[in-house]
């Protein structure tokens, strides 16, 4: 299926997010779509998969053409054969895994469960995920939900596949699953795959061409290959520079967990001791659900613990929730933004104003508070502007832009999920000034390279067990993914 986009163009107020783009997609190719954040890709998507209208301009489908302006929705997109993947998959919470699959499947909903179990099974062994199909969908991790979109999009035989950061929360043979299936639909089956990332080296290991967008305009294509250098040249008219990272000498301990036990939905922690000091940086890697996360939620009086003490400077918050661990200078950033992070529907100065104390809101100055920190944290948006209408980096950046100062810790959930380079570099400038002004912090991450980059120690997660790594010096990428694999019979455990 050939796709062609003509003078597609999109404001949202002053942001013109899409301006006269033109590019085909052929069939049986797999697009790169990069850029920056804001710089118009997702919205192309969302234009293409009927997410939302365009304000002018024509899409062609095998020579068929529509008007973009028109609103056809998500549901005619997939009767006409595309479909799309968002960075936050589309699901319902209280649903089972096999009630959203067959919920999801739209004219298909007389669909018989026993015929519905088999397609999500068939459909799961072609990608090597393992979903169980009577957990509910609250229980899943944003990279499992991501597995059951993909999935059910393929069910509805989609022959347009958009994947807008589908890797994030897999491990490294499930992505090497991924994308030997995607390049058997592509290359085989003749579907027209767009993948939207910004992990270039997935793009360089996947992808025949690429399409670069920068503030709201193509600015080039290119036949792959590409290193991730030059690609980085396209998205930013220049190369970035490595960043540094300098040494911060420690500090007094700021936070400890002692002999703490950890009940999760899926997976339980018994006899983790773990403490952190003024300056230092503790990466914790794993795959997805594999306790890291209970780790970060309970070193923030997100969840409690089963067993165990948790002190923050010195303070026992053994059981205290989340606002007091707030108080006592504790702060927690999650992967998913919009579920507990940031709260859909409300203006960027209302999120400011909930931080603010006292009863009464004085919106004058709630208002001038955001427009400077939306200043300095270079956040694309406006103080009325509505959270869910940033970009996923900027919403990043103002996640950042609100968070208190002199915190005890700071506890990230995958710190620059979705991020382009420069914006996942802007981040790590951000949490190392915190950092060098004594700051702990405590993170988790599915890049392996951030882990290794950012950490004065790792802790690495695997099914329950999980071990320190107290010297990186001699630690690779690939020392680390087999360590994510649960080998570490022979190591010491944390």
């Amino acid at each position: 299926m050939e796709i062609t986009l003509r003078h597609i163009d999109k404001r949202f107020g002053k942001v013109h997010a899409n301006a006269d783009i033109s590019v085909t997609f052929s069939e049986g190719k797999i697009y790169g779509v990069l850029g920056e954040n804001g710089a118009g890709k997702s919205t192309l998507m969302k234009i293409l998969a009927g997410f939302q209208p365009a304000d002018q301009g024509e899409i062609v489908v095998d020579g068929k053409p529509r008007e973009a302006r028109l609103h056809f929705g998500p549901t005619e997109s997939i009767r006409s054969g595309i479909g799309m993947l968002q960075q936050d998959p589309l699901d319902i919470a209280s649903f089972t895994v096999i009630e959203d699959f067959v919920y999801g499947s739209g004219a298909r909903l007389t669909m018989g469960l026993r015929e519905a179990r088999k397609a999500l099974k068939i459909q799961c062994q072609r990608f090597g995920f393992d979903l169980d199909q009577e957990s509910p969908v609250s229980h899943l991790t944003i990279g499992q939900r991501q597995q059951l979109e993909i999935v059910r999009l393929l069910a509805l035989g989609v022959r347009v596949l958009i994947l807008d950061e589908p890797t994030t929360g897999i491990s490294a043979e499930q992505k090497e699953t991924l994308f030997s299936t995607l390049g058997l639909l592509a290359h085989q089956e003749g579907m027209t795959i767009l993948l939207v990332s910004h992990k270039l080296e997935d793009v360089v290991a996947l992808c025949d061409r690429v399409v670069v967008l920068r503030a709201g305009q193509v600015v080039g294509e290119r036949e792959m290959p590409a290193t991730t250098s030059e690609l980085v040249k396209m998205m930013f008219a220049e190369e970035l520079p490595p960043q540094s990272r300098q040494a911060v000498t420690l500090g007094k301990k700021r936070v400890a967990l002692e002999d703490v036990a950890l009940r999760g939905r899926r997976v339980s922690l018994e006899g983790l001791h773990l403490s952190l000091s003024s300056g230092e940086v503790v990466g914790l890697a794993g795959l997805d659900g594999s306790g890291q996360d209970l780790v970060l939620r309970a070193a923030a009086g997100v969840i409690r613990t089963a067993r165990g003490r948790v002190t923050v400077d010195g303070r026992d918050m053994t059981g205290k929730s989340y606002r007091q661990f707030r108080q006592a200078g504790v702060a927690f950033a999650a992967a998913g933004r919009l579920e507990e992070g940031l709260i859909a529907g409300l203006t960027l100065t209302e999120h400011v104003a909930l931080g603010m104390p006292g009863a009464l809101v004085k919106w004058r100055a709630a208002e001038a508070d955001t427009s400077e920190r939306l200043q300095r944290f270079n956040v694309r948006g406006r103080p009325e502007s509505q959270v869910q209408q940033l970009s996923g980096g900027n919403q990043q950046r103002f996640l950042m832009a609100i968070m208190p100062a002199n915190l005890a810790l700071l506890a990230v959930e995958q710190p620059t999920r979705g991020l382009d380079v420069d914006s996942a570099r802007w981040v790590w400038t951000q949490i190392l000034a915190r950092r060098a002004s004594g700051t702990a912090v405590l993170f988790s991450s599915p890049d392996l390279d951030e882990i290794i980059q950012y950490s004065d120690r790792v802790i690495v997660f695997f099914a329950g067990r999980f071990i320190e790594l107290a010297d990186l010096s001699g630690v690779s990428i690939d020392d680390l993914g087999h360590l994510i694999g649960g080998q570490f019979e022979q190591a010491n455990h944390a």
